[in-house]
């Protein structure tokens, strides 16, 4: 990555950083992009440059997440023996080391309680899991059922999610809701793969 594109990346990730505590703070739907601006240091214009909508700037690495199953698939690696077995097995490493990016991290009640507050974001969060699911089905080798079992497979990896949610926001610890989860999504993912978990 050239100078330019590494600054640019440096001012996407600071007005992305200035804008979260602002949103978690004072709720999405009352914080503007021109606060969210005078809090990075930058324009309007400069946070429009990077963020089309004020949502993009709340799920700053939405791309990241539409791609995420896809690219579990494409190519399907060794170690799995069909696409759910790789999505299942992905989702439970994830669970086992608490990873931030699924919701067991400190402050995610706070992220989650934002997202239920506001209707933009919930919308926002459905409009990212329909890309995500029509991603992996691109991803699949091409058949009629591709774009069936990619809606099983995203369709189980956001219930699971929606659980997490659920139980982190009602305050269940964190090691708790990760195991009792790789327990039930294994479980959950049996009909559409007998191959053993890792």
């Amino acid at each position: 990555m050239g100078l330019r594109e590494t600054k640019k990346q440096q001012t996407r990730t600071a007005i992305a950083d200035a804008a979260l505590p602002l949103f978690l703070e004072h709720g999405f739907d009352r914080v503007t992009v021109a606060e969210v601006a005078r809090h990075a240091g930058v324009s309007t214009n400069t946070v429009f440059n990077y963020f089309p909508t004020k949502e993009d700037l709340f799920y700053d690495r939405q791309d990241e997440v539409e791609r995420h199953l896809a690219a579990l698939v494409d190519p399907l690696p060794p170690t799995a023996c069909c696409p759910a077995a790789a999505v299942r097995d992905d989702l439970c490493a994830a669970l086992r080391r608490a990873d931030p990016a699924i919701g067991l991290a400190p402050g995610a009640a706070d992220f989650f309680r934002t997202v239920e507050a506001s209707p933009a974001l919930r919308a926002r969060e459905r409009e990212i899991g329909e890309r995500a699911e029509a991603a992996l089905a691109a991803a699949l080798p091409p058949s009629p059922g591709a774009p069936l079992l990619a809606g099983a497979l995203t369709g189980l990896h956001r219930a699971a999610l929606r659980e997490l949610r659920r139980r982190v926001l009602a305050g269940d610890p964190p090691a708790t809701v990760a195991a009792d989860l790789a327990t039930a999504v294994t479980r959950a993912f049996a009909p559409l793969c007998t191959c053993p978990a890792r």
